[in-house]
């Protein structure tokens, strides 16, 4: 039995193996949720007009501590597309400059550009990183390839959507920063799933979901900016954080623009860093191995199942806890999902990708090796119907 499973609200019924699209929060981390609302309308002037800055610098510096970050080079946005779009408007995109990305991203994200480019007449360059995965060597070369005198941005997930592939942004960014060009993370996936050291990264952003891995509420995500970068940043919404109008003590402009822009509830943020102690108290260290080992393990057994090779030059090397298998197009993939769901109570994401079809699993830490079974399970019981 997985104690950790009585932890969560999770229906008892399903077998969730999709964490990776919304995340699920912990029990003591939603009373900790619910205490910060309730605090809010106990006394909504004085939460919000007088102390709402000393819970944001708290929550901030947490959450920077454990990014190993800058606090005043860190905000807190609802997610991580807002965050993309906060440096994607910014950008003051000309006709002709090119924005460099890959062919694995979220579509949330793809569409960002691809309004920039019919606002703008930015050029949008997706370079084609195939499946099976090269070596990280050679996906950093097919990435650089897209690289011209016009490239004005380079926007990469550090762990993939659709295809849950961990791409090697870190030596995209040394490249870049020698290369003289920005360079913008999507790590949705990454907080709570691997060691960050956004310092050591030195992306000019980087933006991430805390409600994903890191298993804080529902709108909880954060935007990092380098110190010098933060000048040509503005705001997606022009509030009291604009210019020297703010009545309220803020840390920096950065922090004025970005996180005041009018009413809102919190404590999602300030929920965040309760997810952080809920890992360090339950050493997610050891509980992230367990994942990948029984993650590891589900993949081969689908691989073995379809006869397909792997995506992935190394498993255990590359997501920690969420991964793909891809699954026949001509086995009925467009109805596996519903199939699934509806048959065995199985909550899992059958994704399409380039004319192909993988089945993501994510495993998080109230999963257990019975749940993989009766995926595999009813995989075969699904391979068999004719």
């Amino acid at each position: 039995m997985n104690s950790l499973r009585s932890q969560f609200f999770l229906d008892k019924d399903v077998v969730f193996l999709n964490h990776g699209s919304f995340g699920a929060t912990p029990r003591p981390v939603m009373e900790e949720y619910q205490r910060w609302q309730r605090q809010l309308e106990n006394q909504p002037v004085l939460y919000l007009g007088r102390e709402v800055q000393k819970y944001f610098r708290f929550a901030r510096q947490k959450l920077a501590s454990y990014l190993m970050a800058e606090a005043e080079n860190l905000v807190f946005v609802p997610n991580a597309t807002f965050g993309v779009n906060v440096i994607a408007r910014s950008m003051d995109f000309q006709p002709g400059d090119e924005l460099l990305t890959s062919n694995h991203e979220y579509g949330a994200c793809d569409n960002v550009w691809d309004f920039l480019s019919q606002k703008t007449g930015l050029k949008v360059i997706r370079q084609d990183i195939p499946l099976p995965l090269p070596s990280k060597e050679e996906m950093v070369e097919m990435i650089w390839k897209g690289v011209s005198e016009k490239t004005r941005l380079i926007f990469l997930s550090q762990i993939t959507s659709p295809t849950a592939v961990r791409l090697p942004v870190e030596k995209i960014c040394q490249r870049a920063k020698k290369a003289g060009i920005l360079i913008l993370i999507d790590g949705a996936h990454a907080p709570g799933q691997l060691d960050l050291d956004l310092n050591r990264l030195e992306a000019d952003f980087y933006t991430g979901n805390c409600h994903k891995w890191l298993m804080a509420p529902k709108g909880s995500g954060f935007l990092h900016i380098r110190p010098e970068h933060q000048d040509f940043v503005e705001p997606l919404v022009v509030s009291w954080g604009w210019e020297d109008n703010c009545p309220f003590e803020s840390d920096s402009r950065l922090q004025a623009l970005l996180e005041w822009w009018g009413t809102k509830d919190p404590a999602a943020y300030f929920s965040t860093p309760a997810a952080i102690a809920f890992q360090q108290m339950n050493d997610w260290p050891q509980v992230r191995k367990n994942c990948n080992q029984l993650l590891v393990k589900a993949l081969g057994e689908i691989e073995e199942l379809t006869g397909l090779p792997s995506i992935y030059e190394e498993k255990k090397d590359n997501a920690i806890q969420i991964g793909a298998a891809e699954w026949p197009a001509d086995w009925k993939a467009d109805k596996l999902q519903t199939w699934l769901y509806d048959k065995h109570k199985i909550e899992i994401p059958i994704i399409p990708w380039e004319d192909r079809w993988f089945v993501r699993i994510s495993v998080q830490g109230y999963n257990t090796k019975e749940d993989l079974d009766l995926l595999i399970a009813a995989l075969s019981e699904y391979k068999s119907l004719d």
